[in-house]
């Protein structure tokens, strides 16, 4: 892990270390059936970020969810992403949104019933984008919910572009832009997979660690998800990170399970599971 030296704790002259964990889509929802939630996935996961912040009290954590069975069949169905022009593509805009914000709210409830404060930052109502990327977004709010010992929680939304008119921002392009100005040391992603796999779908080589010098190697074997996902799934992911880790100074991303039981506590609390990505 790219940690500060002592595992996470810095000099008095620093901030504690900074984590970034997203809890994927196909985890939190089944993503073959629209808009369903896994309630009882869910709440386990809610009691494992909360346990795993009483265990350590210096962890600073920002949450992130992706859209799974709710956003993502919505802007399949209206190709919102690849932009927003006509009445009928705005009108599936808003139904974009109200999917994506719809499993939010599921989420955001889960984590106060265990007592974890988590404030949702919605990108929709502070984000504008150029071309599919973040262009303006003051992040000061986020600044301070981490100051106070709150955990700020974002997930893919809608948002308005300066050249597609609208657009779709997924979880991973909301860390992107807050990795390259907070300098987490960890970016964790939990989905259902172990990890990444040589030889999807037959899934019996699990890659430890890509950098972007393997990466070329692997690229083959990397495959898209199967289920409906508008940003890109796996390889995307795969290839997105890496080439943000080096961007980010000392930092290191994982891609793990978060099915088992105990997985999302033990990684954050510094396991080595699933595959690394790094810089080098």
């Amino acid at each position: 892990m790219c940690l500060a030296p002592g595992w996470g704790w810095m000099t008095e002259t620093t901030a504690p270390a900074l984590t970034f964990l997203k809890l994927g889509g196909s985890l939190i929802t089944d993503k073959d059936q629209a808009s369903t939630a896994r309630h009882d996935v869910i709440e386990r996961l809610a009691n494992e970020i909360t346990a795993a912040r009483l265990e350590n009290p210096q962890l600073r954590l920002i949450l992130g969810h992706g859209s799974g069975s709710f956003g993502h069949v919505a802007a399949s169905k209206h190709g919102t992403r690849a932009g927003v022009h006509s009445n009928e593509e705005w009108a599936g805009f808003a139904d974009v949104w109200l999917a994506a914000s719809a499993l939010n709210r599921i989420m955001v409830e889960a984590f106060h019933a265990v007592g974890l404060p988590a404030l949702s930052f919605s990108a929709l109502s502070a984000v504008t984008a150029a071309n599919g990327q973040v262009k303006d977004w003051d992040i000061t709010p986020i600044q301070q919910a981490l100051d106070h010992g709150l955990v700020p929680l974002v997930y893919g939304d809608v948002v308005f572009d300066a050249q597609r008119g609208g657009t779709i921002l997924s979880t991973e392009d909301l860390f992107a832009h807050l990795a390259r100005q907070l300098h987490p040391q960890r970016i964790l992603l939990a989905g259902l997979e172990a990890g990444v796999w040589a030889d999807y779908p037959a899934n019996t080589q699990l890659l430890e660690h890509i950098t972007a010098a393997n990466l070329p190697q692997w690229e083959a074997a990397l495959q898209e998800s199967a289920s409906t996902d508008v940003t890109g799934g796996m390889s995307a992911k795969v290839r997105e990170m890496v080439a943000l880790l080096k961007e980010v100074p000392n930092c290191e991303a994982r891609i793990f399970s978060g099915q088992d039981p105990g997985s999302v506590r033990a990684a954050l609390a510094g396991e080595s599971l699933g595959t690394a990505l790094s810089a080098g």
